[in-house]
């Protein structure tokens, strides 16, 4: 290997590496800010109010930008999985997903059940942007949990079962809390569950984050 070609691969790392760190940092990112705004903000309440209706009312603004730039982290973590060889179908899978969330903070979701503050109780009325947030966030959701499906996979088949059986718990998880929102009601039980699948979600991705990190 040629002095130009070693600096070349050295530069390929150091940018790969980067893209790989975007998906360490994109989960706690938003969910600090998510939760920042939930403890700040007049009427919203963690058992009945998904994060994604911050972005309502006067400062929503800041959630709106929490989902454009986390889904932008995670289109870059996705870049990223492409370069360390993870596989054809994972980084394509991850970067819907944040093209989901960027999707998601362009069609702003419906206020509902008094929030933010002035709302009446109850579900509220759909708009049309409400219904392309639905749609956007919910492909994202599906391709996260066939990411997880996949990976899980990948590493059954490096011989890494730990891995292989943690991205399966957190696909089936995650699957199972997005569906438990999705059927509506508003009852704190979905509301929270949901919430802790985010979490994992966005742990998983990072604890895969790390170990394509120490690969490149």
């Amino acid at each position: 290997m040629t002095p130009s070609q070693a600096c070349e691969n050295d530069t390929a790392a150091r940018v790969t590496r980067s893209l790989l760190g975007y998906g360490a940092l994109a989960g706690p990112c938003y969910v600090i800010t998510s939760v920042a705004q939930g403890l700040l903000r007049d009427g919203f309440d963690f058992r009945r109010h998904e994060w994604s209706v911050l972005a309502t009312g006067s400062y929503g603004w800041i959630q709106t930008a929490n989902l454009a730039l986390t889904g932008l982290m995670v289109v870059a973590f996705a870049a990223g999985l492409s370069r360390a060889a993870a596989g054809a179908w994972a980084p394509r899978l991850i970067a819907v997903l944040g093209l989901g969330m960027i999707g998601a903070a362009a069609f702003r979701a419906d206020p509902h059940d008094g929030f933010p503050a002035g709302t009446p109780d109850g579900p509220g009325e759909v708009s049309w942007h409400g219904l392309l947030h639905l749609a956007t966030s919910g492909i994202g959701f599906l391709c996260a949990v066939t990411a997880c499906f996949v990976l899980a996979r990948r590493y059954a088949r490096a011989g890494r079962r730990t891995f292989a059986r943690a991205s399966v718990a957190v696909g089936v998880l995650f699957l199972l809390t997005f569906a438990g929102i999705a059927s509506g009601g508003g009852s704190a039980g979905p509301v929270l569950a949901f919430c802790a699948g985010v979490v994992a979600l966005f742990g998983w991705m990072a604890v895969v984050a790390v170990d394509r990190y120490r690969t490149v």
